[in-house]
This record gives structure tokens, C-alpha cells and sequence, in this order.
């Protein structure tokens, strides 16, 4: 009788749910062991460099490319000519090494060098767990208890992210996704709060840290994501047009304590701080992409990898969505133009910049993908419907499954 309850039912979802967040753990831990399983430690590169230089950071020798005090053994990261991290703050490298500071610095150097590598993946595997759960809850709230488990075996299975979280032969673009993600959502939940005949600001001191701390993330990780910055000002505006002037102030107090995470990022060295600042690029972009066919299938080409099922889902959805005007609610919507922005600056950003935005796209179009479906699922249509999301979603778990099983070693 239990299951037949409120909150057996809702028991049993918050158990998939967390049954597939751990299938997401194994996949990327997977992924990990046989990347470090099939490597000697003199193949690591970029991430030897991210490590090392985090390291030095926790034991005050300088701040992780703020600057490099050899611009040459920067690896893969792009600097200005004095030496300064254009992309990045030293956030990637901080949580790098961050869990290396339980080892003595002789046994971090010695020939154990697989093992305490799997310290360094450790931060990058929450932060991808953490914005799978993020996004199990925000699509369970827009779209319902199976909107949130479509998006979340979605998010689970997703090549990319499992590839990101993993930071398998690639950046871990998921903390600038993860922080995107909170910017975005927060925004929205706090403009919603505006309603309430209470205090404003000091009632959602709370929302307000929150939504800094989620700037801060983004923004540390990729520095061209600032550009979330004033996207949460614009959902606050839009979200709570009646009392535009607390969400002003509510967006201010956030950016406040964002700068100021940012500054403990840089260990409060102030000189240190403001010139990477000043050399960082926040912007970065260009229009010479939009002309170019190739680009346009290399993001096809991301996308793809980001959710295999897009070839079949997102036509399908995007088409109901433009001729069912039930779907086209504030939920669906937001999430839909939120991706789009995020893929056209993936297509103006190159490099790093564009995997990040197009990686962080990939949360949004789940949750679109989801609330649409679930759409589909309520009408008179609902068995049909059912068993073609429950088969699709099936092929993708079996594919992607297959296809992880079959990575090489290395």
C-alpha cells in the first residue's frame, strides 16, 4: 500500500532518480579508470599544468595563471604575452588540487601517479553529479515527476557530460555548465519569490548568496560566461515586472558577492586580480563562424555527442512546440531560448569558449526536450506517445551503454 500513497509514489521517483545519478557516477568513473589505467604520467599535458599550478597556489608560490611565471609551460591554455590566463581564473586549478592537499607533497610526486591522479577527477565528478541532481529538480518543478526522469536519463547517459565530468581527453567544461545552469534557474526562482508580501531582500539572503555563488562559478571557470551575468537580470526583469526595482537591487547584492568569491579565488592579491581582469577575454566573440558551413555542422556534430537522441528528439520536439501552442509556456520557453543563446555563442566563441557554451546548452534543450514530451504524454494520445519516449529513451541507454563499453584504454 506504501507505493500506492502521495509519498510512496514520490518515494519511488527520488529512488530512479538517484539510481540513475549513480549510473552516471559509474559511466564517468569508468571513464577515468581506463583514461588513467592506459596512460603513463608524462601524457597528461594540460592537465598536469592545471594540477601543478593549483598546487602551488594552495602552498602560496604564486597564483594558477595569474601569472604563469613561464608563459611557455602554460600548456594548452591561452595566455597573453606576460603570462596571464585569458579564459580562465585559477578556480579549474584550485578544485584540482584542492584534494591532492591530503597527501604529502613526496608521495603526490612519486610513481603512484595514477592514483592520486583519481584525487584530481574528484571535484569534476561532483560538479557533474551535482548539476544532474540541480537538473533533476528544476525539470521535476517545470515539468513534473517524469519530465524530471526524462531529462535526468537524458543528462545521465550524455557522451559529453559523462566526458566533461570525467575530464576524459578533454577541459571540465561541466563547472562552467554547472554554474551556468544555477545562474539561470536561481534567477528565475528568485523572481518568482518577489510575489511574496515579505521584505524582499533580507527574506532571500539566502537565493541572493546562492545566485552569486552560481556567478562566481561560472564566471571563474570560463570567463567569457559572464555573459550569464546579465542574463539573470534580464529573467528577474521579466520574471517579476511589478517590482523591478528589488529584483535590481536582489541582482546587485548577487553580483557583489560574486566579485567577491571571485576575489577569494585570487587569494584577496589585489594587483593579481585586477590584471587578469583587465586581460581576460569576456567577450571573445565573432561573427566570422555564422559564415562558415563547417561550423555549423561541428556543432551539429557536439550536440550529437552532448545527447545522441537529439537527431530524433529535438525535430520532433521544436515542431510540436511551434504548432501546439500548449507547449509554449513560460518553462519550455525559457529553456528553449536560453539553449539557443548558449549555441549561437557557441558559435561566435572559438575554442574553449564555444565547447563550454555548447556543453552548457545541453541541460536546457533536456529540459525543453522533457516538458515537451510529458505534453505529448497527457493527451488522448498517451500510449502512443509513452511507448515511443520509453523506447527512444531505451536505445539511447543501450547506445550510449555500447558505446562507453567500448572506449579504449589510454
Amino acid at each position: 500500500m506504501g507505493l500506492l500513497s502521495k509519498d510512496g509514489f514520490l518515494g519511488s521517483f527520488r529512488l530512479m532518480a538517484l539510481t540513475l545519478l549513480l549510473a552516471f557516477l559509474a559511466q564517468a568513473a569508468w571513464l577515468v579508470h581506463i583514461e588513467l589505467a592506459g596512460k603513463d604520467s608524462s601524457a597528461f599535458g594540460d592537465e598536469e599544468v592545471r594540477i601543478t599550478s593549483g598546487w602551488q597556489q594552495w602552498h602560496g608560490e604564486g597564483l594558477a595563471g595569474a601569472p604563469y611565471p613561464n608563459p611557455q609551460s602554460a600548456g594548452g591554455a591561452a595566455v597573453s604575452e606576460d603570462g596571464f590566463d585569458v579564459e580562465h581564473s585559477p578556480l579549474l586549478a584550485l578544485v584540482s588540487a584542492a584534494p591532492l592537499r591530503l597527501l604529502p607533497e613526496g608521495l603526490r610526486n612519486s610513481v603512484l601517479g595514477e592514483n592520486w591522479r583519481w584525487l584530481a577527477r574528484l571535484p569534476f565528478l561532483a560538479c557533474g553529479l551535482l548539476l544532474g541532481a540541480s537538473l533533476w529538480y528544476v525539470a521535476r518543478r517545470l515539468c513534473g515527476n517524469t519530465g524530471g526522469l526524462i531529462a535526468l536519463t537524458l543528462y545521465c547517459f550524455s557522451p559529453a557530460l559523462l566526458q566533461a565530468s570525467a575530464s576524459w581527453h578533454s577541459e571540465p567544461d561541466v563547472v562552467a555548465a554547472w554554474g551556468a545552469f544555477g545562474t539561470v534557474f536561481t534567477a528565475i526562482a528568485v523572481g518568482h519569490t518577489l510575489y511574496a508580501p515579505r521584505e524582499v531582500v533580507l527574506w532571500n539572503w539566502r537565493r541572493i548568496l546562492l545566485l552569486g555563488v552560481a556567478m562566481a562559478i561560472a564566471v571563474g571557470a570560463q570567463f567569457s560566461m559572464v555573459l550569464v551575468v546579465p542574463l539573470a537580470l534580464a529573467l528577474l526583469m521579466y520574471v517579476a515586472p511589478v517590482r523591478r526595482g528589488a529584483g535590481a537591487i536582489i541582482w546587485l547584492a548577487a553580483c557583489m558577492a560574486a566579485l567577491t568569491l571571485l576575489f577569494a579565488i585570487y587569494f584577496f592579491d589585489r594587483h593579481a586580480f585586477f590584471e587578469s581582469l583587465r586581460r581576460a577575454e569576456f567577450w571573445g566573440a565573432g561573427w566570422r563562424g555564422f559564415a562558415i558551413a563547417g561550423v555549423y555542422k561541428q556543432v551539429a556534430a557536439q550536440l550529437g555527442r552532448a545527447c545522441p537522441a537529439f537527431a530524433l528528439a529535438l525535430p520532433f520536439t521544436l515542431g510540436t512546440y511551434l504548432a501546439w501552442p500548449r507547449t509554449r509556456y513560460f518553462g519550455n520557453t525559457a529553456s528553449l531560448l536560453v539553449a539557443v543563446l548558449m549555441v549561437v555563442l557557441g558559435i561566435a566563441h572559438p575554442h574553449t569558449g564555444g565547447a563550454g557554451f555548447l556543453l552548457a546548452a545541453a541541460p536546457f534543450l533536456f529540459i525543453f526536450v522533457a516538458g515537451v514530451l510529458v505534453d505529448l504524454m497527457e493527451t488522448r494520445r498517451r500510449t502512443l506517445v509513452t511507448a515511443g519516449v520509453v523506447g527512444m529513451l531505451a536505445a539511447y541507454v543501450i547506445w550510449s551503454v555500447a558505446s562507453l563499453l567500448g572506449v579504449p584504454r589510454g
